[in-house]
């Protein structure tokens, strides 16, 4: 039979009480845990509905600015914008300095 120091005793001690204590507790209660995971859930979800607003909207922009930039590069408006056209004064106002 070998004789065991008691040191080794003493360790054997020791892992007989954690084992027997279990694990580490939580930092926070169980009860106190579970409205921080709901508020963090319940955060999730929010970001989750403003982002698909976002999206959403962005999409609306983009159709709406291509309707837009279809009907001013249609026939009816090509005229004014062609920069080699002459410029038509929609007010009729006479210019200071024009010749008359």
């Amino acid at each position: 039979m070998a004789w065991h120091s008691p040191l080794s005793f003493g360790l054997f001690l020791l892992l007989i009480g954690q084992v027997v204590t279990g694990p580490q507790s939580d930092p926070l209660p169980r009860p106190d845990q579970v409205p921080v995971c709901e508020k963090h859930s319940s955060l999730h979800d929010r970001l989750d509905v403003v982002e698909k607003r976002v999206e959403d909207t962005v999409h609306k922009l983009e159709e709406e600015l291509s309707l837009l930039l279809d009907v001013i590069e249609g026939p009816e408006w090509g005229p004014l914008l062609d920069t080699a056209a002459p410029i038509i004064d929609i007010l009729n106002s006479k210019v200071e300095g024009a010749d008359s």
